[in-house]
Protein backbone atom coordinates (compact mmCIF):
# COMPACT_ATOMS: atom_id res chain seq x y z
CA UNK A 1 0.00 0.00 0.00
CA UNK A 2 1.41 3.36 -1.26
CA UNK A 3 0.38 5.98 1.40
CA UNK A 4 1.37 9.25 0.39
CA UNK A 5 0.69 12.74 2.53
CA UNK A 6 0.33 16.36 0.75
CA UNK A 7 -0.96 19.40 1.04
CA UNK A 8 -4.24 20.29 0.38
CA UNK A 9 -4.98 21.36 -3.15
CA UNK A 10 -8.32 23.51 -4.61
CA UNK A 11 -8.09 20.56 -7.02
CA UNK A 12 -8.97 18.23 -3.82
CA UNK A 13 -11.96 19.87 -2.09
CA UNK A 14 -14.86 17.86 -3.74
CA UNK A 15 -13.49 14.58 -2.45
CA UNK A 16 -12.11 16.23 0.61
CA UNK A 17 -15.66 16.94 1.25
CA UNK A 18 -16.83 14.05 0.98
CA UNK A 19 -14.65 12.58 3.53
CA UNK A 20 -15.23 15.48 5.87
CA UNK A 21 -19.04 14.86 5.84
CA UNK A 22 -18.17 11.56 7.05
CA UNK A 23 -16.47 12.95 9.52
CA UNK A 24 -18.62 15.02 10.91
CA UNK A 25 -21.89 12.23 10.98
CA UNK A 26 -19.14 10.23 12.67
CA UNK A 27 -19.15 13.33 15.54
CA UNK A 28 -23.27 13.04 14.79
CA UNK A 29 -23.61 16.20 12.93
CA UNK A 30 -26.32 16.18 10.31
CA UNK A 31 -24.75 15.23 6.56
CA UNK A 32 -24.07 18.14 4.39
CA UNK A 33 -21.72 17.72 1.69
CA UNK A 34 -22.21 21.43 0.02
CA UNK A 35 -21.86 22.95 3.24
CA UNK A 36 -18.65 21.23 4.06
CA UNK A 37 -16.79 21.99 0.54
CA UNK A 38 -17.92 25.52 1.31
CA UNK A 39 -16.57 25.52 4.81
CA UNK A 40 -13.53 23.87 3.35
CA UNK A 41 -13.04 26.14 0.40
CA UNK A 42 -13.22 29.02 2.84
CA UNK A 43 -10.70 28.06 4.85
CA UNK A 44 -8.75 27.15 2.02
CA UNK A 45 -8.93 30.27 -0.37
CA UNK A 46 -8.34 32.74 2.99
CA UNK A 47 -5.84 30.66 4.17
CA UNK A 48 -7.37 29.97 7.65
CA UNK A 49 -5.89 26.24 8.42
CA UNK A 50 -3.40 24.10 6.98
CA UNK A 51 -4.74 20.54 5.67
CA UNK A 52 -2.97 17.76 4.63
CA UNK A 53 -4.28 14.52 2.80
CA UNK A 54 -3.66 11.14 2.82
CA UNK A 55 -4.05 8.75 -0.48
CA UNK A 56 -3.67 6.00 -1.79
CA UNK A 57 -2.91 5.79 -5.62
CA UNK A 58 -5.48 9.29 -6.12
CA UNK A 59 -7.85 8.61 -3.37
CA UNK A 60 -8.33 10.81 -0.28
CA UNK A 61 -8.68 8.17 2.92
CA UNK A 62 -7.73 10.76 5.42
CA UNK A 63 -6.96 14.00 6.53
CA UNK A 64 -6.02 16.36 9.52
CA UNK A 65 -6.60 20.05 9.94
CA UNK A 66 -4.30 22.57 11.86
CA UNK A 67 -5.65 26.28 12.55
CA UNK A 68 -3.18 28.71 13.75
CA UNK A 69 -3.67 30.08 17.41
CA UNK A 70 -0.83 32.02 19.31
CA UNK A 71 0.59 31.18 22.94
CA UNK A 72 0.57 34.88 24.90
CA UNK A 73 2.63 33.12 27.68
CA UNK A 74 5.53 31.87 24.84
CA UNK A 75 5.05 34.55 22.63
CA UNK A 76 4.91 32.18 19.65
CA UNK A 77 2.05 30.80 17.24
CA UNK A 78 0.81 27.36 18.48
CA UNK A 79 -1.41 25.13 16.11
CA UNK A 80 -5.07 23.79 17.08
CA UNK A 81 -4.94 20.31 15.65
CA UNK A 82 -8.85 20.30 15.17
CA UNK A 83 -9.35 17.47 12.91
CA UNK A 84 -8.19 13.78 12.18
CA UNK A 85 -10.00 11.51 10.39
CA UNK A 86 -8.86 8.43 8.19
CA UNK A 87 -12.00 6.57 6.38
CA UNK A 88 -13.07 3.24 8.53
CA UNK A 89 -11.50 0.63 5.58
CA UNK A 90 -8.14 2.04 5.59
CA UNK A 91 -8.26 2.54 9.40
CA UNK A 92 -4.86 0.24 11.00
CA UNK A 93 -3.03 0.85 8.11
CA UNK A 94 -0.73 3.51 9.71
CA UNK A 95 -2.51 6.26 8.14
CA UNK A 96 -3.58 8.45 11.12
CA UNK A 97 0.50 8.11 12.81
CA UNK A 98 1.81 9.67 9.07
CA UNK A 99 -0.87 12.21 9.47
CA UNK A 100 0.13 12.57 13.04
CA UNK A 101 3.63 13.05 12.07
CA UNK A 102 3.26 15.29 8.97
CA UNK A 103 1.23 17.47 11.59
CA UNK A 104 4.15 17.50 14.20
CA UNK A 105 6.79 18.43 11.23
CA UNK A 106 4.96 20.91 10.45
CA UNK A 107 4.81 22.45 14.13
CA UNK A 108 8.71 22.59 13.70
CA UNK A 109 8.60 23.44 10.37
CA UNK A 110 6.58 26.92 11.60
CA UNK A 111 8.60 27.30 14.71
CA UNK A 112 5.66 27.38 16.53
CA UNK A 113 5.44 25.98 20.06
CA UNK A 114 3.65 23.14 18.99
CA UNK A 115 -0.28 21.55 18.65
CA UNK A 116 -3.04 21.07 20.95
CA UNK A 117 -6.03 18.59 19.93
CA UNK A 118 -8.91 17.46 21.93
CA UNK A 119 -10.82 14.19 21.74
CA UNK A 120 -13.71 12.49 23.54
CA UNK A 121 -12.85 10.48 26.31
CA UNK A 122 -14.46 7.21 24.73
CA UNK A 123 -12.47 8.02 21.47
CA UNK A 124 -10.21 4.90 22.52
CA UNK A 125 -8.39 4.64 19.22
CA UNK A 126 -7.33 8.26 19.06
CA UNK A 127 -6.32 8.20 22.60
CA UNK A 128 -3.95 5.25 22.06
CA UNK A 129 -2.27 7.04 18.86
CA UNK A 130 -2.15 10.10 20.87
CA UNK A 131 -0.63 8.51 23.85
CA UNK A 132 1.55 6.26 21.61
CA UNK A 133 2.80 9.68 20.17
CA UNK A 134 4.24 10.91 23.50
CA UNK A 135 1.47 13.61 23.28
CA UNK A 136 0.71 15.46 27.04
CA UNK A 137 -2.34 13.80 28.53
CA UNK A 138 -3.36 17.57 30.55
CA UNK A 139 -5.20 16.91 33.50
CA UNK A 140 -4.38 19.77 35.60
CA UNK A 141 -6.73 22.33 33.28
CA UNK A 142 -10.56 22.24 32.83
CA UNK A 143 -11.73 23.28 29.33
CA UNK A 144 -14.68 25.30 28.91
CA UNK A 145 -16.86 26.50 26.10
CA UNK A 146 -19.27 28.54 25.10
CA UNK A 147 -21.71 27.06 22.00
CA UNK A 148 -23.94 29.14 20.34
CA UNK A 149 -26.82 26.87 18.17
CA UNK A 150 -28.43 28.15 15.08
Amino acid sequence: MNIRIANIETSHLKELAIIFNEYRIFYTMESDVQSTFNFLESRLLNEESQIFIAKIDECIVGFVQLYPIFSSTKLKRKWLLNDLFVLHKYRRCGIASLLLLKAKEFANETKSCGFMLETTKNNFEANSLYTAFDLSLDSSHHYYSFDIEY
